[in-house]
């Protein structure tokens, strides 16, 4: 498993936030908030700037929460049906880095959250994947995952 061993404390900054959401295990709603995202995405950016940010946040629950979504410039103009925007607060992250397939992410977040629980003080909120690199242009092993855990 390629992922660092050592936690990052970073600052992520409040973020113009659009995104789909579902409920329930991981495995099952990661894939579909993604494949429903894409779908929308075109409508999106019709009329709003997305940046290259495309990243998840997710809670363990119960419920368990994930949102696939894209950051943009500003407050959406014409929210597309399907989609919901927020202004992500940000704040104080540990950050993990992930080098290889995201088919390999339950487990390697997993381990990510292992970490984190034996070196930082969390504090409640949403966990972010932030995904580095596009996966339509780089190879599989070579995918950059930064997952950031919040700290206190």
């Amino acid at each position: 498993m390629n992922l660092t061993e050592t936690p990052e404390v970073v600052q992520w900054p409040r973020t113009h936030y659009v995104f789909v959401e579902k409920i329930g295990p991981f495995q099952e709603t990661a894939m579909a908030a993604w494949q429903e995202f894409h779908r929308l995405k075109p409508d999106l950016q019709a009329k709003n700037h997305i940046r290259p940010e495309h990243f998840s946040l997710y809670k363990m629950g119960p419920p368990n929460v994930y949102r696939a979504g894209v950051a943009i410039e500003g407050p959406p103009i014409d929210l597309p049906a399907g989609l919901q925007y927020e202004e992500f607060e940000g704040g104080k992250y540990s950050c993990l880095t992930y080098t290889g397939p995201y088919s390999a992410l339950g487990q390697v977040s997993g381990k990510a959250w292992e970490i984190a629980h034996e070196k930082v003080a969390m504090r409640p909120g949403f966990a972010i994947e932030n995904y580095v690199n596009d996966p339509k242009s780089t190879p599989e092993e070579e995918l950059i995952t930064e997952i950031l855990i919040p700290t206190a």
